[in-house]
């Protein structure tokens, strides 16, 4: 209780109580992911086991947190209750693991992913699975005028390799602060540089079909 659960550094509050819907979004794609783990190494018990306790977490995920007015899932539910709030990550995280319907996906491409409204996220490493979610769902248009905006924003600013965070409304020394200090950002962020891997991936169609690319279609 009290713990700071973390998922992104962002411009805004986010609500830390009751259960969170980026958080237990994550833990059932870690279930469903030992569970595969569990199938390669030939681990019956451990597959079995891990098989049940993501499809019971499966269950329990779009009932509890989708607001159908909303056309999105809550940040957070507190005692059995529906917050207001509405944040990206856990709408973006569902898309890419196919936990929504075709239908809902389009509901919260427009609700959330391309609504300005909904809090921005600030970090380019966080972009990342933003801009997925949108390639998965055919948006390379968009997501190409995005990258150059924003990447191509850093560029601009002068930045030879990328930041570990990036707001376009900041302006001259603001992009060096992070961590209450004025020069605490780093500038040179190993993650920050996934257009890389969209482009590979959504742009040029290269898929690996075996571990490492020992084959790929």
């Amino acid at each position: 209780t009290g713990d700071w659960v973390f998922v992104d550094w962002a411009d805004g509050p986010m609500d830390k109580h009751g259960e969170l819907s980026f958080e237990q979004v994550l833990f059932c794609k870690s279930l469903e992911t030992m569970k595969l783990c569990a199938d390669i190494t030939g681990n019956k018990a451990d597959a079995d086991k891990y098989a049940g306790l993501s499809a019971d977490l499966r269950a329990k995920l779009i009932p509890t947190f989708w607001n159908e007015e909303r056309k999105a899932l809550v940040h957070n539910n507190i005692n059995g209750k529906q917050s207001k709030q509405i944040t990206r990550y856990s709408n973006m995280f569902a898309v890419l693991y196919d936990y929504l319907s075709d239908k809902q996906k389009q509901e919260v491409r427009k609700s959330v992913i391309l609504n300005d409204s909904i809090m921005k996220i600030t970090t380019p490493y966080m972009r990342f699975y933003e801009l997925e979610s949108l390639c998965a769902m055919g948006g390379q248009t968009d997501v190409m005028r995005q990258m150059k905006d924003y990447w191509g924003g850093m560029i601009r600013e002068g930045a030879t390799s990328f930041w570990e965070k990036y707001n376009p409304n900041e302006k001259g020394t603001q992009h060096l602060a992070m961590y209450g200090r004025p020069f605490g950002k780093s500038l040179c962020h190993a993650w920050g540089a996934s257009p890389v891997y969209l482009i590979g991936k959504y742009y040029l169609g290269v898929k690996p079909i075996k571990e490492g690319y020992k084959e790929f279609s």
